[in-house]
């Protein structure tokens, strides 16, 4: 059991590295005006494209050049531009635009670099290229290489004259492949609803599993000290409540944390609930009001992740509730695991309690605290 829990505590370790310097796909959105005008707008890791750091990398640190990456990591907006500089025709000359019958010649307008900040969230930069469509173009076809990693692609075709858009599919490129061809020719189209639930269900599945290790843990921590199902999915409830409120304001902007605050607090608050569950023997009815408190802290961190992909103001309502479904599925998914693997040690609760509660809160404590200080760059 302590040999299980220690590598359990060293790979969760890793998680917390990987949360800084996680290799996140390139966004990509093309945008073609009526009268042919192409602009593309990349949100990329600038400091992972100059050091080639790419997908096939989980952790930036596993790469040769790791402490260059973090060099660049630390430079002022203008030094880290300064550096791309040298980079920018190497990068125009790697990726393509083509339409139906020919390329589309590209240009890079700007360079958009945040500053420094919260080293412990990459920094996503922006990179605005325009270009202009050939005659007779109905179709676009995006590359970007593998080389500088994956990369979600959608195109917005707008009707400036009549105030009117359509914004495609996403389409996830991997494995060094081109995009599906774009077709230029529907302006008034829009996604469907279904497509919008199953979108969303999918990205906030995935948010909890398998990429929310935090999450992970603190649902468990709620799951250690009561196995039966009444209580346990009241407090599932009550946090999904609680996150899916919080969410909804941050999409909307009308409350903001940054993610220097949020990160650590989250990171707080799973170490607590591991805390509890070590000193409080049962279950009391406060514990619902904690669990609702974290889930708005929570939702502060959903919402940096929806933040990457937008929200479609048609459809706002529904793919806010599509992704927290899907969260709720990743959460059952979680304690439906838990249960199977858990439930040999329920007919005797007292062993229960010393084999599986105690050490299982402990290390999820310790993991949370680690989160906690690290979260607050002090190492």
């Amino acid at each position: 059991m302590k040999k299980l829990l220690f590598i359990l505590f060293l790979s969760c370790l890793s998680y917390s590295t990987a949360f800084a310097d996680v290799v996140k796909p390139a966004l990509v959105e093309i945008n073609v005006n009526s009268d042919r005008q192409v602009r593309v707008e990349i949100r990329a890791s600038i400091e992972a494209l100059l050091t080639g750091i790419n997908a096939k990398y989980k952790n930036t640190q596993d790469a040769p050049n790791a402490a260059e990456y973090d060099e660049f990591r630390k430079m002022p907006a203008s030094e880290l531009k300064h550096a791309f500089s040298s980079f920018r025709e190497p990068f125009l000359r790697s990726i393509s635009l083509k339409t139906s019958h020919q390329p589309v010649i590209l240009k890079i307008e700007s360079v958009k670099i945040p500053p420094t900040g919260y080293t412990k969230v990459p920094r996503i930069s922006v990179i605005q290229l325009t270009g202009v469509l050939p005659e007779n173009a109905h179709h676009l076809q995006w590359y970007y290489p593998a080389k500088f990693g994956d990369n979600a692609v959608r195109v917005r075709q707008v009707d400036e004259a009549n105030n009117k858009w359509h914004w495609s599919q996403w389409q996830w490129l991997r494995d060094d492949k081109a995009s599906d061809l774009f077709p230029l020719t529907e302006i008034i189209a829009r996604q469907s609803t279904l497509d919008v639930i199953i979108s969303y269900i999918e990205i906030g599945f995935e948010h909890i599993v398998p990429k929310g290790v935090d999450h992970i843990l603190f649902i468990l921590g709620l799951f250690l000290l009561s196995t039966h199902i009444r209580p346990l999915l009241w407090q599932v409830t009550m946090f999904t409540m609680a996150h899916t409120i919080t969410l909804g304001l941050a999409m909307n902007n009308v409350i903001q944390l940054p993610a220097s605050v949020v990160e650590p607090l989250i990171a707080l608050s799973i170490a607590y609930v591991g805390l509890e569950n070590i000193y409080a023997k049962t279950l009391h009815k406060s514990r619902l009001i904690l669990v609702f408190l974290f889930g708005l802290l929570h939702g502060l961190g959903f919402a940096g992740v929806l933040s990457d992909f937008g929200m479609p103001a048609d459809d706002f309502a529904v793919a806010l509730i599509s992704f927290n479904v899907g969260v709720e599925l990743g959460q059952l998914a979680v304690i439906s695991v838990a249960f199977v693997l858990l439930r040999v040690w329920f007919q005797d609760q007292k062993k229960y309690r010393k084999f599986v509660v105690v050490p299982g809160s402990l290390f999820i404590s310790v993991v949370g605290c680690y989160w906690f200080l690290e979260r607050l760059e002090l190492f």
